[in-house]
């Protein structure tokens, strides 16, 4: 088997990753150290990261069931185009969070977006200040080899942004951040973010603060992305990669009209990304199968996404996978690759030391195989409870290293992965789909 690197890990990121992976989420810090396999698929990703970069667009849906690693793969790329120099916001779809409503939903994810959005320099979030003043740094070094007014300079920049849908409220309220900047003006700077991060709720409190007539609301969820997307080239970062995952929750809205209004928003990024009709965005959205398959109530169900959604008839009669398909589906993880993804987990718990290992090489081969005994092949392909049940493991034999590893072994307990527990986003009786809330 191929040994994992003999590379020291800071004990902050080594806790992250351990209380992440014990409670089974995909670690924020520290995922550069337990990743393994996904070559082709990761591969694809840099295509449309260099592309987004180049000024261009791109769109995929990530498709993987339940356990099988979607969240972990999104959060991986994030981490990859933040290396490359995007700027990357990230949330998770909920029945309060959506990309089209009428009751502040959409308003609330972009809300989250905003406070997620994260930089190379700012990987752990609430970047937009920072990006603000990387575009008031840029614009007055511009005016200094040019011999130009900063004013100006920041004008003629911003000037691309008003031919947009809420370019001109979005060039003023910079504008206010810049004044209260230079003022020492800092509720008016706080107002200019919170404007920016969608937090304004009325428009008269945004005429009262800032002087502008329009909010973020609903109706702006995708056009102040594309404002986004430019603005963030203009600050110097060479592009804007939006990361949604738990997209399930669309697929769990009964009401149809609702679901089907949100599908049409993700047609409309879909098209603007096949057509170019924004520069430098990239979407990134992760679902289960049955998100998008499903043809009562999946994207398949919507007709113009089915046609473009649809598999490549010619890969799957040749029986291989292609990568630059729009869904694009995670492979499942060989037991190979799930071995050396439990390497490098007790490499991650050594803090780097081969010489702190709890387990042996054999009680890593012993542990899969009670797994596989256990719940069958699903041990690799949904391996999220495999990998808690290991990191349980490992967390006892670290607080008592007398215990006997092979008898520990032989009592875990696993179950395979289950589908989603989350409630659906309308409740029962309020649907009109047919037979929605008929229960046996």
């Amino acid at each position: 088997m191929e040994q994992v690197k003999k590379k020291r890990i800071r004990p902050r990121e080594r806790d992250a990753v351990i209380q992440s992976l014990r409670a089974g989420v995909t670690p924020r810090a520290g995922i550069q150290h337990i990743q393994v396999g996904r070559r082709r698929e990761i591969e694809a990703m840099l295509k449309d990261i260099e592309r987004i970069g180049d000024g261009g667009t791109a769109f995929r849906l990530i498709i993987g069931a339940y356990g099988s690693g979607k969240s972990f793969f999104l959060q991986l790329v994030r981490l990859i185009a933040q290396e490359k120099g995007l700027v990357t916001v990230h949330a998770d779809l909920s029945p309060d969070r959506r990309l089209h409503a009428t009751g502040g939903q959409a308003r609330g994810l972009f809300a989250e977006l905003m406070k997620n959005a994260a930089t190379r320099a700012k990987p752990a979030g609430n970047a937009l200040p920072s990006i603000v003043e990387r575009f008031l740094t840029e614009a007055a070094k511009e005016a200094d080899q040019t011999g130009s007014e900063v004013e100006a300079v920041i004008h003629q920049r911003l000037e691309h942004l008003s031919e947009l849908v809420g370019g001109y409220d979005f060039a003023k309220v910079i504008a206010a951040y810049r004044e209260g900047h230079e003022t020492d003006n800092h509720q008016l700077t706080n107002d200019a973010v919170r404007w920016l991060r969608g937090e304004f709720s009325t428009k008269t409190d945004a005429r009262k603060q800032l002087g502008v007539r329009v909010i973020i609301d609903d109706a702006r969820f995708y056009d102040q992305l594309k404002l986004l997307s430019l603005f963030v080239r203009q600050a110097g970062y060479k592009g804007l990669l939006v990361n949604l995952d738990e997209m399930v929750n669309l697929y769990k809205l009964n009401n149809k009209k609702a679901r089907e209004s949100n599908y049409e928003q993700i047609l409309r990024m879909l098209n603007d990304s096949l057509q170019g009709g924004s520069e430098g965005l990239g979407f990134l959205m992760g679902g289960t199968p049955e998100f998008l398959l499903d043809p009562r109530k999946g994207l398949y169900s919507y007709e113009a996404l089915q046609s473009r959604l649809a598999e490549n008839r010619f890969a799957n009669q040749a029986g291989v996978v292609d990568y630059s398909a729009t869904a694009l589906h995670l492979a499942n993880l060989t037991p190979e690759e799930l071995y050396l993804l439990l390497c490098n987990i007790r490499h991650v718990f050594a803090a780097g030391d081969p010489a702190n290992y709890l387990l042996p090489d054999e009680a890593l081969t012993q542990f899969l195989s009670h797994c596989a005994n256990r719940i069958g092949e699903a041990y690799f392909r949904t391996p999220r409870n495999t990998i808690k049940a290991f990191v349980d493991l490992l967390s006892l034999l670290e607080q008592d290293q007398q215990l006997d590893w092979g008898e520990l072994i032989g009592r875990v307990e696993l179950k395979p992965e289950l589908q989603s527990d989350m409630p659906d986003s309308t409740p029962a009786g309020q649907g009109d789909d047919e037979l929605s809330s008929f229960q046996l």
